[in-house]
Protein backbone atom coordinates (compact mmCIF):
# COMPACT_ATOMS: atom_id res chain seq x y z
CA UNK A 1 0.00 0.00 0.00
CA UNK A 2 1.58 3.25 -1.14
CA UNK A 3 -0.58 5.51 1.00
CA UNK A 4 0.48 4.18 4.39
CA UNK A 5 -0.90 7.24 6.17
CA UNK A 6 -4.37 6.31 4.96
CA UNK A 7 -3.81 2.80 6.32
CA UNK A 8 -2.64 4.20 9.67
CA UNK A 9 -5.80 6.29 10.01
CA UNK A 10 -7.84 3.09 9.87
CA UNK A 11 -5.92 1.54 12.77
CA UNK A 12 -7.48 2.04 16.17
CA UNK A 13 -4.27 3.20 17.84
CA UNK A 14 -2.30 6.41 18.37
CA UNK A 15 1.32 6.49 17.24
CA UNK A 16 3.70 8.48 19.44
CA UNK A 17 7.17 9.30 18.11
CA UNK A 18 9.91 8.25 20.52
CA UNK A 19 13.08 10.30 20.30
CA UNK A 20 14.96 13.46 21.25
CA UNK A 21 15.97 15.02 17.94
CA UNK A 22 13.97 18.24 17.91
CA UNK A 23 14.24 18.72 14.15
CA UNK A 24 12.92 15.22 13.49
CA UNK A 25 10.15 15.70 16.07
CA UNK A 26 9.00 18.93 14.41
CA UNK A 27 9.15 17.32 10.96
CA UNK A 28 6.95 14.46 12.13
CA UNK A 29 4.59 16.90 13.82
CA UNK A 30 4.07 18.72 10.53
CA UNK A 31 3.37 15.45 8.70
CA UNK A 32 0.26 15.10 10.83
CA UNK A 33 -0.06 11.37 11.52
CA UNK A 34 1.86 11.40 14.82
CA UNK A 35 -0.46 11.84 17.81
CA UNK A 36 2.11 12.52 20.54
CA UNK A 37 5.76 12.40 21.57
CA UNK A 38 7.83 10.63 24.22
CA UNK A 39 11.45 10.89 25.19
CA UNK A 40 13.78 9.70 27.94
CA UNK A 41 17.31 10.36 29.26
CA UNK A 42 18.84 7.58 27.13
CA UNK A 43 17.37 8.99 23.92
CA UNK A 44 18.49 12.48 24.94
CA UNK A 45 22.03 11.21 25.47
CA UNK A 46 21.96 9.50 22.08
CA UNK A 47 20.82 12.68 20.33
CA UNK A 48 23.28 14.92 22.16
CA UNK A 49 20.80 16.97 24.20
CA UNK A 50 22.94 18.88 26.70
CA UNK A 51 20.35 21.30 28.11
CA UNK A 52 17.20 19.45 29.10
CA UNK A 53 15.18 22.52 30.10
CA UNK A 54 15.90 24.47 26.91
CA UNK A 55 15.23 21.41 24.78
CA UNK A 56 11.85 20.82 26.41
CA UNK A 57 10.73 24.43 26.41
CA UNK A 58 11.74 24.95 22.77
CA UNK A 59 9.73 21.89 21.80
CA UNK A 60 6.71 23.04 23.80
CA UNK A 61 6.75 26.41 22.05
CA UNK A 62 6.20 24.63 18.74
CA UNK A 63 3.94 21.77 19.83
CA UNK A 64 1.05 22.80 22.05
CA UNK A 65 -1.76 20.52 20.89
CA UNK A 66 -0.24 17.04 21.26
CA UNK A 67 0.86 15.21 24.43
CA UNK A 68 4.60 15.22 25.13
CA UNK A 69 6.12 13.07 27.90
CA UNK A 70 9.13 14.36 29.85
CA UNK A 71 10.83 12.26 32.53
CA UNK A 72 12.04 13.06 36.03
CA UNK A 73 15.73 12.36 36.62
CA UNK A 74 16.20 12.02 40.38
CA UNK A 75 16.33 8.76 42.30
CA UNK A 76 14.72 9.79 45.60
CA UNK A 77 10.97 10.25 45.61
CA UNK A 78 10.92 13.65 47.33
CA UNK A 79 13.10 15.18 44.64
CA UNK A 80 11.19 13.30 41.94
CA UNK A 81 8.01 14.95 43.19
CA UNK A 82 9.55 18.43 43.01
CA UNK A 83 10.80 17.75 39.49
CA UNK A 84 7.42 16.36 38.45
CA UNK A 85 5.60 19.48 39.58
CA UNK A 86 8.05 21.69 37.68
CA UNK A 87 7.65 19.63 34.52
CA UNK A 88 3.88 19.79 34.87
CA UNK A 89 4.04 23.60 35.00
CA UNK A 90 5.66 23.80 31.56
CA UNK A 91 2.50 23.12 29.57
CA UNK A 92 -1.01 21.67 29.59
CA UNK A 93 0.08 19.01 27.10
CA UNK A 94 2.92 17.71 29.30
CA UNK A 95 2.77 14.19 30.69
CA UNK A 96 5.25 13.62 33.50
CA UNK A 97 7.11 10.31 33.22
CA UNK A 98 7.52 8.56 36.56
CA UNK A 99 9.49 5.27 36.67
CA UNK A 100 7.72 2.37 38.34
CA UNK A 101 10.62 2.07 40.82
CA UNK A 102 13.78 3.94 41.75
CA UNK A 103 17.21 2.35 41.23
CA UNK A 104 16.90 0.53 44.57
CA UNK A 105 13.74 -1.20 43.39
CA UNK A 106 11.49 0.79 45.73
CA UNK A 107 8.04 1.14 44.17
CA UNK A 108 6.82 4.63 43.30
CA UNK A 109 3.10 4.06 43.99
CA UNK A 110 2.86 6.62 46.81
CA UNK A 111 4.44 9.30 44.61
CA UNK A 112 2.13 8.35 41.75
CA UNK A 113 -0.86 8.62 44.07
CA UNK A 114 0.09 12.11 45.32
CA UNK A 115 0.69 13.47 41.83
CA UNK A 116 -2.40 11.84 40.36
CA UNK A 117 -4.61 13.15 43.17
CA UNK A 118 -3.46 16.64 42.21
CA UNK A 119 -4.61 16.06 38.63
CA UNK A 120 -1.15 15.84 37.08
CA UNK A 121 -1.04 13.90 33.81
CA UNK A 122 1.35 11.00 34.27
CA UNK A 123 3.17 8.50 32.09
CA UNK A 124 4.16 5.56 34.30
CA UNK A 125 7.26 4.18 32.65
CA UNK A 126 9.48 1.07 32.69
CA UNK A 127 6.55 -1.21 33.55
CA UNK A 128 7.23 -4.85 32.66
CA UNK A 129 4.85 -7.03 34.69
CA UNK A 130 1.11 -7.46 34.95
CA UNK A 131 1.42 -7.33 38.74
CA UNK A 132 2.91 -3.83 38.48
CA UNK A 133 -0.12 -2.76 36.44
CA UNK A 134 -2.49 -4.17 39.06
CA UNK A 135 -0.74 -2.15 41.76
CA UNK A 136 -0.73 1.07 39.73
CA UNK A 137 -4.50 1.22 39.22
CA UNK A 138 -5.51 1.88 42.87
CA UNK A 139 -2.99 4.75 43.03
CA UNK A 140 -4.63 6.64 40.18
CA UNK A 141 -7.16 9.44 40.32
CA UNK A 142 -9.69 8.52 37.65
CA UNK A 143 -10.12 12.19 36.79
CA UNK A 144 -6.43 12.57 35.94
CA UNK A 145 -5.01 11.44 32.60
CA UNK A 146 -2.59 8.54 32.87
CA UNK A 147 -0.52 6.54 30.40
CA UNK A 148 0.85 3.18 31.52
CA UNK A 149 3.90 2.33 29.41
CA UNK A 150 4.65 -1.38 29.29
CA UNK A 151 8.03 -2.09 27.74
CA UNK A 152 6.89 -4.86 25.44
CA UNK A 153 10.15 -4.80 23.49
CA UNK A 154 12.18 -5.44 26.63
CA UNK A 155 9.84 -8.30 27.55
CA UNK A 156 10.53 -9.77 24.09
CA UNK A 157 14.27 -9.31 24.64
CA UNK A 158 14.03 -11.93 27.41
CA UNK A 159 12.57 -14.52 25.04
CA UNK A 160 9.02 -13.99 26.31
CA UNK A 161 6.06 -13.18 24.08
CA UNK A 162 4.81 -9.74 25.19
CA UNK A 163 1.37 -10.17 23.63
CA UNK A 164 -0.25 -12.09 26.56
CA UNK A 165 1.14 -9.48 28.98
CA UNK A 166 -0.41 -6.66 26.98
CA UNK A 167 -3.77 -8.41 26.63
CA UNK A 168 -3.97 -9.00 30.39
CA UNK A 169 -2.91 -5.41 31.09
CA UNK A 170 -5.64 -4.17 28.74
CA UNK A 171 -8.25 -5.99 30.84
CA UNK A 172 -6.95 -4.39 34.04
CA UNK A 173 -6.59 -0.87 32.68
CA UNK A 174 -10.18 -0.87 31.40
CA UNK A 175 -11.21 -0.33 35.02
CA UNK A 176 -9.99 3.27 34.71
CA UNK A 177 -11.62 5.18 31.85
CA UNK A 178 -8.92 7.87 31.92
CA UNK A 179 -5.94 5.51 31.74
CA UNK A 180 -4.35 4.41 28.47
CA UNK A 181 -2.15 1.42 27.66
CA UNK A 182 1.04 2.13 25.74
CA UNK A 183 3.20 -0.45 23.93
CA UNK A 184 6.73 0.81 24.57
CA UNK A 185 10.23 -0.07 23.35
CA UNK A 186 9.09 -1.19 19.91
CA UNK A 187 11.64 -3.27 18.04
CA UNK A 188 10.05 -3.71 14.60
CA UNK A 189 7.12 -2.57 12.49
CA UNK A 190 5.23 -5.79 13.31
CA UNK A 191 4.86 -4.42 16.85
CA UNK A 192 2.40 -1.84 15.51
CA UNK A 193 0.03 -4.56 14.30
CA UNK A 194 0.54 -6.56 17.50
CA UNK A 195 -0.29 -3.51 19.60
CA UNK A 196 -3.48 -2.92 17.63
CA UNK A 197 -4.53 -6.55 18.06
CA UNK A 198 -3.87 -6.36 21.83
CA UNK A 199 -6.13 -3.34 22.18
CA UNK A 200 -3.36 -0.91 23.10
CA UNK A 201 -4.33 2.76 22.99
CA UNK A 202 -0.86 4.00 22.05
CA UNK A 203 2.43 2.71 20.66
CA UNK A 204 5.76 4.53 20.76
CA UNK A 205 7.93 4.13 17.66
CA UNK A 206 11.47 5.42 17.12
CA UNK A 207 12.57 7.25 13.97
CA UNK A 208 14.37 4.17 12.64
CA UNK A 209 11.14 2.17 12.67
CA UNK A 210 8.99 5.08 11.49
CA UNK A 211 11.10 5.12 8.32
CA UNK A 212 9.77 1.63 7.58
CA UNK A 213 6.11 2.73 7.55
CA UNK A 214 5.98 2.84 3.72
CA UNK A 215 6.53 -0.94 3.84
CA UNK A 216 3.16 -1.49 5.51
CA UNK A 217 1.21 -4.09 3.48
CA UNK A 218 3.73 -3.93 0.65
CA UNK A 219 3.38 -6.77 -1.85
CA UNK A 220 5.85 -9.48 -0.82
CA UNK A 221 6.72 -10.43 -4.39
CA UNK A 222 7.63 -6.80 -5.04
CA UNK A 223 9.68 -6.72 -1.85
CA UNK A 224 11.43 -9.93 -2.89
CA UNK A 225 12.43 -8.34 -6.21
CA UNK A 226 13.60 -5.18 -4.43
CA UNK A 227 15.79 -7.32 -2.19
CA UNK A 228 17.39 -9.16 -5.11
CA UNK A 229 18.07 -5.83 -6.83
CA UNK A 230 19.69 -4.50 -3.66
CA UNK A 231 22.03 -7.49 -3.43
CA UNK A 232 22.90 -7.21 -7.14
CA UNK A 233 23.55 -3.46 -7.05
CA UNK A 234 25.66 -3.69 -3.89
CA UNK A 235 27.80 -6.48 -5.35
CA UNK A 236 28.17 -4.54 -8.60
CA UNK A 237 29.16 -1.31 -6.82
CA UNK A 238 31.91 -3.17 -4.95
CA UNK A 239 33.25 -4.76 -8.12
CA UNK A 240 32.88 -8.33 -6.80
CA UNK A 241 33.90 -11.13 -9.20
CA UNK A 242 33.94 -14.89 -8.82
CA UNK A 243 35.38 -15.67 -12.30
Amino acid sequence: MNNYKEFLEKLNIKIFADGANINEMLRLYKEGFIKGFTTNPTLMKKDGVSDYVNFAKELLKCITDLPISFEVFSDDFDTMEKEARILNSWGKNVFVKIPITNTSGELSFELIKRLSEDGISLNITAVLTVEQVRKILPALNEKAKTIISIFAGRIADTGRDPVPYMIEARKIIKENSNAELLWASSRELLNLIQAVNCGCDIITITNDILKKLPLLNKDLNELSLDTVKMFYNDAKSLGYKIM
